[in-house]
């Protein structure tokens, strides 16, 4: 189950997170604290990456 959960939210990063536009623009622009809080708090894979996070714990 854990080894499953680990693929999905690798697979999710690699099509969504990497090269993200939104991640790079706000990162550029207001550093990366700001860009790395974005990610958690307002973008919808961050939630879903969250919720892959409280499944593993």
């Amino acid at each position: 189950m854990r080894k499953q959960l680990f693929q999905e939210l690798e697979q999710l990063m690699k099509h969504y997170c990497d090269g993200c536009f939104l991640h790079k623009h706000i990162k550029n622009n207001h550093g990366r604290r700001k860009a790395h809080r974005f990610c958690i708090s307002e973008c919808t894979v961050g939630e879903k990456i969250k919720g892959y996070g409280n499944k593993l714990s």
